[in-house]
């Protein structure tokens, strides 16, 4: 019975005030580990990718309710750009996540009830003027601290120095957030995969003056440098995501059951 809670079993649907997503290249082995069967990294010349995504939502609520039930709330998400090839042999680009973190507690509650999202509590503070965006995020010790600064008046005319991405166009095919998100049930060895659809999506690329994440200082992550991909800045977006759909995973499908 709660295991179908988890499944994403009604569309729900946000107002996006801000979105922030700065994503970072490591070695494509690095990654696959972190991933369940069914799922491969969504690479580009070798390099996988981490997505970081601090987002202030506002009326977050499934989708038949009214507006005056919705939530306010800070989110922050770790997720690895992945790819899965459904039974019928298509492949859907989308998002593992690892891990998020939430700045009310009843986000805490309901986002572990009716997804695999694996919800922790933090408290955040954003600091927005017309040229920049400071984010900071406290978590339980330590572990999962950010802070950020990104210069949002203006957009930035390349990707990062030292990105794997040549040019601007290249790196949006990786900015957050992806059509699908994919979950997974070891003890059914089914993924669960959640469609989003947006409106106006016209991402800025940004300049990043300051950043760092206690999370992305532990291992395996620790184990390569640190690698600023893309940065993106988003913002007044309607959003809503489709009811979760479960596949079985096809017997040919090899590989740990990874939560």
């Amino acid at each position: 019975m709660f295991a179908a809670l988890r499944r994403h079993p009604f569309a729900v649907q946000a107002f996006f005030r801000h979105s922030l997503v700065l994503t970072f290249a490591y070695p494509e082995e690095l990654l696959q580990p972190l991933l369940p069967p069914g799922l491969t990294v969504d690479s580009h010349e070798g390099a996988g990718f981490v997505a970081v995504a601090m987002v202030q939502t506002e009326g977050l609520r499934p989708a038949r309710l009214p507006a005056w039930c919705g939530r306010d709330f800070f989110l922050a998400g770790y997720r690895i750009f992945a790819r899965y090839r459904r039974r019928d042999g298509k492949v859907l680009r989308g998002l593992r996540i690892l891990r998020s973190y939430t700045d009310r507690r009843f986000m805490v509650w309901s986002g572990n009830l009716f997804t695999g999202y694996n919800y922790r509590k933090c408290t955040s503070r954003c600091e927005r003027t017309a040229q920049t965006l400071d984010c900071t995020i406290t978590t339980a010790g330590g572990h999962a601290d950010v802070s950020v600064r990104a210069h949002i008046g203006e957009a930035a005319s390349a990707p990062p120095a030292g990105s794997p991405f040549a040019d601007l166009k290249a790196a949006r095919r990786f900015a957050g957030p992806m059509p699908f998100t994919f979950g997974y049930e070891p003890k059914t060895r089914s993924m669960v995969i959640v469609q989003g659809e947006r409106e106006d999506w016209q991402p800025m690329p940004v300049h990043v003056e300051r950043f760092r994440c206690a999370f992305l200082e532990q291992p395996p992550f620790a184990a390569a440098p640190l690698r600023l991909a893309n940065a993106f800045f988003v913002e007044n977006i309607p959003y809503r995501w489709r009811r979760g759909e479960v596949e079985r995973l096809a017997d040919d499908v090899v590989g740990e059951d990874v939560r």
